[in-house]
């Protein structure tokens, strides 16, 4: 019988990717009930990357750090042997903050204390996804709650936020987490802006997370002089790398504090979920998310699983609540059919609640068709 690859992205606001991969399977083998499923469900480092983490067997540790208001909030991170898998919007993204923007004093210390927690429990290799940060603070905030101490002109310790990082005077690496060095951080980043500038972080993501025009103008400046101030400490100015401005330019201070390493964000997760391996042993791959549209095309998980499912020459199913590409554009992704839970409802509201017994449904059709399909 033949082996299918469930690999979806999730279904934002709706379904998990495990638990489209599950609706799915449930049609599928309604149809076919010897067919061999596999899934996997996949991500590309911004909400939800957790999520496929656990449903790959890594393990959900609990954890209390910084949201991204400062207060203390219950997160958590995921662990398989020594790697451990975070995630910036699970504990200091925009979500947590309720509609509370803080553009100027938001912060990306949780994604330290998370990351801290880690590697104090014996983790070497850290894989984070940054997207769907709240902050645009340089990585201020994440380098602080990993044992780095900035100052401003008097000897205090600064404020969170770009804020703060606008009164950095100087920056100490001292006290530095003592792991760091013989660690090995990867970062999940699919954007190349730099830090300032008018494709910087403040530029370019700053109105998204409440700033207005002066704001902007303030968050750029400030963290044009943490970037100074960073690389008085250590040397060498990263500003101007790709990707460092990244959720706020948390990418920057992950690259010239920590010596992380910045890789496209759904190639990464999948290597550490084992497509490939699943993808081996598929005849038959299926995947997608909520939207199959543009943004899809620019380095999201159902693209990157098409494409390296054309190039083992496996066919591809996407499956989406919409699909705003055309023919051509499907094609050249690497999709070979395309079915939405829009073409299976009556109505937008029903695709919406029901859309786990309209992917059951759609499961059905794979079924009916795999003979076809392989």
């Amino acid at each position: 019988m033949p082996a299918v690859l469930l690999a979806p992205d999730k279904f934002k606001g709706t379904l998990t990717g495990a638990e489209v991969a599950a609706s799915l399977a449930e049609g599928i083998h309604s149809r076919r009930p010897g067919t061999e499923v596999i899934a996997v469900p996949v991500a590309d480092g911004g909400d939800g990357s957790l999520a496929a983490f656990e449903a790959a067997g890594f393990e959900r540790v609990p954890v209390t750090a910084s949201a991204a208001d400062g207060r203390p909030a219950h997160t958590r991170y995921a662990r398989r042997g020594a790697t451990a898998a975070a995630e910036l919007a699970e504990v200091a993204g925009l979500a947590g903050l309720h509609g509370s923007l803080a553009p100027l004093t938001a912060t990306s210390r949780g994604l330290g204390e998370v990351i801290a927690h880690a590697l104090d429990a014996g983790c070497t290799r850290i894989v984070v996804g940054i997207g769907g940060s709240a902050s645009t603070d340089g990585g201020l905030g994440l380098v602080q709650a990993l044992g780095a101490r900035a100052r401003d002109a008097s000897g205090a310790d600064v404020g969170p936020g770009g804020a703060g990082a606008a009164s950095a005077a100087t920056l100490d690496l001292s006290n530095l987490h003592g792991k760091i060095a013989q660690a090995r951080i990867e970062i999940a980043c699919d954007v190349d802006n730099p830090l300032t500038g008018p494709q910087g972080a403040a530029a370019v993501y700053g109105p998204q997370k409440g700033a207005g025009p002066d704001q902007v103008r303030e968050l750029d400046a400030a963290l044009g002089h943490w970037a100074d101030v960073v690389a008085a400490a250590t040397g060498h100015d990263h500003r101007a790398e790709p990707g460092a401005g990244a959720a706020g330019g948390v990418g920057f201070g992950a690259i010239a504090v920590l010596g992380a390493r910045l890789r496209p964000g759904a190639q990464l997760i999948l290597d550490q979920l084992g497509f490939a391996g699943a993808l081996a042993r598929a005849q038959l791959v299926v995947t997608g998310e909520g939207s199959l549209d543009a943004q899809t095309l620019r380095g999201k998980a159902p693209a990157a699983v098409a494409a390296a499912a054309r190039r083992a020459g496996v066919p591809v199913i996407g499956v989406a609540g919409r699909c705003l590409l055309d023919a051509p554009q499907l094609q050249a992704a690497g999709f070979d059919r395309v079915y939405t839970l829009l073409d299976e409802a009556d109505t937008e509201q029903q695709a919406l609640e029901e859309a786990a017994t309209l992917l059951r449904r759609i499961g059905e059709r794979l079924g009916d068709g795999l003979s076809d399909d392989l």
